[in-house]
């Protein structure tokens, strides 16, 4: 008798059938919930397959067109050839999904997205947020700009100025009529596509202003404050934070030469970063700007895009990993503030606020002279009513107290400015290590998920910077063009050491190689000294070809030249 295999049960599979379709269904609800939490514009961000393009600007342009002339759409936002990027807009009557779905199998497209806006980095605080400096609990003799001698700007403006130097600033704008920064902006170009708003030198805001003045207000002129960047210039990028927004600002504002990039404003990371926005950030990196953004005004691991591409979950504690900077706000305790962000995407941190139960509620910054969104309360960065953060300031009132990471973080970029301009051979991972390397912390402790490397510290950096000699040296060989009756020959050397721009100190010359061809072959090494003449033997009726390279102390050397610097015949008779 064969025996028969008895029956499961049917209950055990629908109870797991029904816990299986419960997690999906839970999964998806809380996806759904976390991009409704992103606020999207509306747009989709459409990028072009270079590759398939062959790079070719025309091909390029021929796919564009052909994405164009698709119908239930329209151009709308940013358009960024540099990184192939087309942004468009779904006409009445058809529906962004169906077009993403349509536009993704058009040939040549490599990726449709839609578009998410990123929030400016600003702790929302009560009315209560503007003080004099006076307020209960602060210090006798504090003065506005506390942080200016407590990041040793003074003796950091002993090694540089920052004349030359520029910060970009992609924000709400700025008001270019205010005496603090009326001369210090290069460009101002408005990618804000929000209606209603004005021109890149107008803040409806306040936000931008706010953050350019700690980066580059005008100092020496007896008026208002001073950036800790000094005589720094700004170029300014007016921007409706929407991802195409962001990313072609990034774009040009890497195009205009910029030193470093501010970026004051972030996700809250609940969905991935838009795409644009890391080409954007490769973009930056790879023409050598250095990129700094605001970390989280929340203390949560997370801190979002741009902060999160630049310091990547889990790099903080390395010091050579990252392709920018992420800061988080400190109090004037030197103490993470409480309501920044933390954790590994840290890289450092610099002052955001005083202290948050005494003394001036914020940092004392430039604001607008216009009615802004700040004070009237956007539902978004500052609730309904509003911050009541406009002050008078030596008798103008276009002045306000803000905290927040947004307030540490311009610090910070102009700092990366001003080693950047200091000593042009230094490359991004070089500025972003020496401002890890240098920050303050206590003796003996390293990275830590409140403070990451520790409080910005502008003179150590620049002190660092000027030091650090990657500039090669220089030389020049002489003798003479014909030898008649001789057995050998007499070379002169010369040579220096020249730094690569004022305030940069030179290692100096430490040696000269003399390299030598006979007879038109391979030239070979024939001398290494540290003097200036070099005597050596030659044979009659040979042809000979001379250079020199010059070698500095740590290790630079002088590229091999175009041409020889002698080419000398020795007579076949005596």
């Amino acid at each position: 008798m064969q025996l028969m295999r008895p029956t499961p049960s049917i209950a055990p599979v629908r109870a797991a059938v029904l816990a299986l379709v419960l997690a999906v269904a839970l999964a998806s609800s809380l996806a759904a919930r976390a991009l409704a939490d992103t606020p999207t514009t509306g747009r989709l961000l459409v990028t072009l397959d270079r590759t398939a393009a062959s790079g070719r600007a025309p091909a390029v342009q021929a796919t564009a067109a052909s994405i164009l002339t698709a119908g239930g759409l329209r151009r709308d936002g940013a358009q960024v050839p540099q990184i192939g990027l087309v942004s468009v807009r779904p006409t009445a009557g058809t529906t962004q999904h169906a077009l993403a779905e349509r536009l993704r199998r058009l040939a040549g497209v490599a990726r449709v997205e839609v578009e998410h806006r990123h929030e400016l980095r600003l702790v929302p605080n009560d009315p209560g947020l503007s003080v004099p400096e006076t307020a209960p609990g602060t210090p006798p003799g504090t003065i506005a700009q506390w942080w200016i001698p407590r990041l040793g700007m003074p003796a950091a403006w002993d090694i540089t100025r920052g004349t030359g130097a520029t910060v970009a600033v992609i924000d709400t704008g700025i008001d270019a009529s205010h005496p603090d920064l009326a001369g210090k902006i290069a460009g101002a170009t408005d990618n804000d596509a929000a209606a209603g708003h004005g021109p890149a030198t107008v803040d409806e805001n306040g936000h931008g202003t706010h953050v350019a003045s700690l980066a580059c207000a005008a100092g020496d002129n007896g008026v208002g404050i001073v950036g800790v960047g000094l005589d720094c210039k700004l170029l300014i990028y007016k921007s409706d934070l929407g991802d195409g927004s962001v990313a072609r600002s990034i774009i040009e504002a890497t195009d205009a030469h910029a030193d470093a990039i501010n970026m004051s404003f972030g996700t809250d990371g609940s969905t991935p970063a838009a795409g644009v926005i890391s080409d954007a950030v490769n973009y930056a990196v790879a023409h050598d700007v250095v990129l700094v953004a605001a970390a989280a005004d929340a203390p949560v691991d997370e801190q979002g895009d741009p902060a999160n591409l630049l310091q990547p979950t889990g790099s903080g504690p390395d010091i050579t990993a990252g392709r920018g900077l992420s800061v988080t706000a400190a109090t004037n305790a030197d103490a993470r503030a409480s309501f920044a962000g933390r954790g590994s995407q840290i890289s450092l941190a610099s002052y955001g606020t005083f202290a948050e139960s005494t003394g001036p509620d914020g940092l004392l910054g430039a604001f607008p002279g216009n009615p802004t969104e700040l004070e009237r309360g956007s539902g978004g960065l500052i609730p309904q009513p509003g911050c009541a953060c406009r002050t008078t300031f030596q008798g103008d009132n276009r002045f306000a107290y803000l905290q927040g990471t947004s307030m540490a973080t311009p610090m910070v970029t102009a700092t990366a400015a001003l080693v950047k301009h200091l000593n042009p051979d230094l490359h991004v991972a070089d500025v972003v290590r020496l401002l890890k390397q240098t920050a303050s912390r206590p003796a003996g402790s390293g990275w830590t998920p409140d403070l990451g490397w520790g409080i910005l510290n502008p003179v150590a950096a620049l002190s660092a910077a000027r030091v650090i000699d990657r500039h090669p040296p220089s030389s020049s060989l002489r003798g003479p063009k014909t030898v008649h009756s001789a057995h050998s020959i007499t070379l002169r050397l010369s040579g220096g050491d020249a730094p690569v721009a004022p305030g940069v100190v030179a290692s100096g010359l430490a040696r000269y190689e003399v390299w030598r061809s006979t007879n038109r072959g391979a030239y070979k090494r024939v001398k290494t000294t540290a003097n200036t003449t070099v005597r050596l033997k030659v044979r009659r009726g040979s042809r000979y070809r001379f250079y020199s390279i010059a070698v500095d102390k740590v290790g630079n050397r002088e590229a091999v030249p175009s041409r020889p610097d002698l080419s000398t015949r020795v007579s076949a008779t005596a």
